[in-house]
């Protein structure tokens, strides 16, 4: 069964989901090297996590507020405009410290009971069953194949500074 469809709030299933990516994460960095086909998984799923977010679940909390975004919504937005840029080029030691890097500091803003997760349980409370359903049908995000040209590396920095990430 996965275990992302036996889930009771958002908070469980979305934290949930940070603990598999983590684990991902962790098993794709093997020394000096990274193990590609583990970090093909990392990414697909990261990619789809942050779709989940930024297409359903911050839409549902902005219209729950009347029309007013979640206080730390604009900062998780460049931050998953930056990790989304970290997964365009073919993954190395470094692109893979600083995403590890930058969830550290992204993770601990959507997780726990002040986070943004525990304020969707609140809003959403008369839709939550609904809304649950939505995330866990969230689909895959097609994935483009890695591009290392330098457009992409530019784009990594100026994202993690328009973010206020100096990683």
């Amino acid at each position: 069964m996965d275990p992302l469809r036996t889930t009771a709030t958002i908070q469980e299933l979305l934290e949930r989901d940070h603990a598999r990516l983590d684990r991902l994460l962790t098993a794709c960095r093997t020394g000096a090297t990274i193990d590609l086909a583990a970090y093909a998984q990392f990414r697909a799923g990261l990619l789809r996590h942050i779709g989940m977010e930024e297409k359903i679940l911050f839409p549902t909390a902005r219209r729950l507020r009347d029309g007013r975004p979640l206080d730390q919504a604009h900062q998780a937005k460049l931050d998953h405009a930056a990790l989304a840029a970290l997964m365009v080029p073919t993954p190395t030691p470094e692109i893979v410290r600083k995403v590890v890097a930058l969830l550290s500091l992204h993770n601990p803003m959507e997780e726990g009971p002040t986070g943004i997760y525990a304020a969707c349980d609140v809003l959403a409370a008369r839709e939550l069953a609904e809304l649950l359903v939505r995330l866990q049908n969230a689909p895959a995000i097609p994935v483009a194949k890695h591009f290392d040209g330098p457009r992409a590396f530019a784009a990594i920095e100026r994202l993690l500074q328009a973010a206020g990430r100096n990683l």
